[in-house]
């Protein structure tokens, strides 16, 4: 599986985010469905479920097409999701994450589609970002990718998806508008809030560089002025070559990097090698596609709270 292929192409998402809500096929005068006077959400993944939960509350009945554990690039569509997508008053998803998502969405004739990556902007990350490898790699161009998905590791961005899934349920249900609103600022509030400890926490460490297993937190070290070194690009299955390992030694010695980050849904065999070669420590940050039993915490805001505290433990915060 080569995710960078299937990725969507920047001119899709300037054109996307250009048409912003206007993308939605959203149906004006819609109303829940005969699901216990709920509106039927479905979402893709869990950052899609966490939203509309967050922003529905008691006024949605939401249904995630990837299973806790699951590792959502993967993902197949079943026949039972297929027809579930279909009686669907709304669903919520990120295109270009999961292709067979995609392709069942486009398919189906649900009324309100709501795709995040037309809420935000999209940009390119591949294993480093700025260019930071290339210092030590004269091949690290050759492992770059395409356009990176992970939008919801950024607070900021994943805040203006918020916004934009909240537009879409008011239009969707509009009896509700109100509710929605207030659900989706409070929300808002929460990722603000969790920003600003990024930007205080993060804000003086020994380091900017830390070494994940993919190119998950592309967005996140941009927003908060760090550097992300990937052992593989923006697919989590990829192996490294030989010149980057090596590269990505040399670098850990220069930069005063002290762990390898693994994830929990993907094996962390990978990281455990690099780290034993070049002597560093290892641990977890989650790109939170999923909770599980293993996951720092019940929902985003916990997992990401735990991603702050090993970043600050590994970049040595003051």
């Amino acid at each position: 599986m080569n995710v960078r292929r299937r990725l969507i192409s920047g001119s899709a998402v300037l054109a996307a985010t250009a048409l912003g809500l206007g993308t939605l096929s959203a149906c004006s005068d819609s109303s829940a469905a005969d699901n216990g006077g709920k509106l039927d959400v479905v979402a893709s993944f869990y950052p899609m479920q966490y939203l509309a939960e967050q922003i529905g509350g008691n006024l949605v009945s939401v249904t995630s097409l990837t299973q806790p554990g699951q590792e959502p690039h993967d993902l197949e569509i079943s026949a039972k999701q297929t027809a579930q997508l279909q009686e669907a008053d709304a669903v919520l998803y990120l295109k270009g994450l999961q292709p067979a998502v995609d392709d069942a969405v486009a398919q189906s004739e649900v009324r309100t589609k709501v795709d995040a990556a037309s809420l935000t902007s999209l940009e390119k990350h591949g294993n480093e970002v700025g260019g930071h490898a290339a210092e030590h790699d004269d091949h690290a161009g050759e492992e770059s990718g395409g356009t990176d998905p992970h939008i919801w590791l950024d607070p900021v961005k994943y805040a203006e998806v918020a916004s934009g899934v909240g537009k879409a349920l008011e239009k969707a249900d509009p009896d509700h508008a109100a509710e929605y609103k207030k659900n989706t600022a409070a929300l808002v509030r929460k990722l603000d809030g969790l920003n600003t400890q990024y930007e205080t926490g993060l804000k003086n460490t020994e380091t900017k560089v830390f070494i994940t297993t993919h190119a998950a937190f592309g967005y996140l070290a941009e927003r908060y002025g760090l550097t992300e070194e990937a052992i593989t690009g923006l697919d989590p299955e990829s192996e490294p070559s030989v010149n980057r390992v090596k590269a990505l030694e040399k670098m850990a010695k220069a930069d005063g990097v002290t762990t390898v980050f693994y994830e929990t849904l993907v094996s962390d065999k990978t990281a455990k090698t690099v780290a034993q070669d070049a002597n560093l420590k290892t641990d977890v940050l989650d790109p939170i596609e999923g909770i599980t039993g293993k996951s720092r915490g019940n929902d985003y805001i916990q997992v990401m709270e735990s991603n702050l505290k090993a970043l600050r433990t590994a970049l040595g915060a003051k």
